[in-house]
């Protein structure tokens, strides 16, 4: 595989920074440009950024300096991610785009453009094919995928085999979301130590509404999105990583027992197992049976923090079936989930030297 150029937008950020951190060492990508706001550029990286991530910063990226989100400072890198900030990231992802900079995502501002995969490699990796209608560039090298928020990454990749088995109904689900998904620097301490908020702006109707375009059919062009509704509570824990979700759901058609819904839990293959992406976890869908299980600081970094994690399977006395759901928030959940999004998309040959 030819080495890819890449660089990486909102890069002081706590996105940023993990994106930085995970492409260490990356066998196919290297980091060789940095964007920030104008407050940071002309520094290098290790003065523009306060690194929080608890490894070193990598010394190749530490000493770039940092650029403004111009894509005529990114011209000749391969693609770019995006950790930039919802604020800003419309105008400047569709000036990388336009420029022809593929653009790979975190944030949430192209989700739900009818020509912008909302992409989970393990889910739906069909809809990467919606590039082709794109018409940010008109030679068609400059595209936006997008990564889906941080608990339907968990939410979508654990329901996916039931979802194709037996389908979906509804859903009423809780998630418990780590402290780091607030980015930096995140919540008061006053409000999180030994406390729980019950509430987070923004997530819920997210919650709600992703998981129909993941889990819809790629048909004709376009995504018939899945019929389902989801009644979602967001609510803040002290955890530092790892966002655990309770899910229950009312499904379309009833399996036997619930021994054979954890048997098509277990006998699920990924889409993508065959494609030896680096970053893919080799279990994507790993189930427990210790009732314990999953918890995330037990669980969270399984597969570097890229395997989604289930447990508590059991049939619900209103509903049909209840489960627990766990996933690293800002690696699977992510930043990682966006590095295997590039994967694919190198792999598909949407991305080429």
């Amino acid at each position: 595989m030819s080495q890819f150029s890449v660089g990486v937008l909102g890069a002081t950020g706590a996105v940023g920074q993990k994106f930085i951190r995970l492409l260490e060492n990356h066998p196919w990508f290297s980091v060789t440009h940095v964007g920030a706001s104008s407050r940071s550029a002309g520094k290098p990286y290790s003065e523009a950024t306060h690194w929080i991530e608890n490894v070193p910063i990598d010394t190749k990226v530490a000493n770039l300096n940092v650029q403004d989100c111009d894509p005529a400072h990114f011209s000749d890198v391969d693609f770019v991610f995006s950790g930039l900030d919802s604020a800003v990231a419309t105008d400047i992802e569709k000036s990388f785009a336009e420029a022809g900079i593929p653009v790979i995502t975190n944030a949430r501002n192209y989700r739900h453009f009818p020509t912008v995969p909302l992409l989970v490699p393990e889910v739906n990796p069909d809809h990467i094919s919606l590039i082709k209608q794109q018409t940010f560039d008109p030679k068609g090298k400059g595209f936006i995928v997008t990564n889906p928020n941080c608990v339907c990454v968990p939410l979508v990749t654990a329901i996916r085999p039931i979802f194709n088995k037996y389908g979906v109904e509804n859903i009423v689900m809780t998630s418990m979301q780590a402290i780091s998904g607030a980015g930096y620097p995140g919540v008061p301490s006053l409000d999180i130590t030994a406390n729980v908020v019950p509430y987070i702006d923004g997530e819920e109707g997210k919650i709600g509404k992703e998981p129909l375009k993941l889990l819809g059919k790629l048909q004709d062009g376009k995504i018939n999105h899945a019929k389902f509704q989801v009644q979602a509570t967001a609510t803040r824990v002290p955890v530092i990583e790892g966002h655990l979700l309770s899910v229950t759901m009312t499904l379309k058609e009833q399996p036997a027992s619930i021994d054979e819904l954890i048997s098509v839990w277990k006998s699920w293959k990924s889409p993508i197992a065959d494609l030896n992406l680096p970053t893919a976890p080799a279990t994507p869908v790993k189930v427990y049976d210790d009732p314990r299980y999953p918890q995330p600081r037990v669980h969270a970094y399984i597969e570097n923090g890229m395997q989604v994690s289930v447990g508590r399977i059991r049939k619900a006395e209103v509903m049909d079936v209840s489960f627990i759901a766990l996933a690293h928030n800002t690696v699977r959940g992510a930043a990682g989930g966006a590095i295997l999004n590039a994967e694919l998309l190198v792999k598909k040959n949407y991305i080429s030297k």
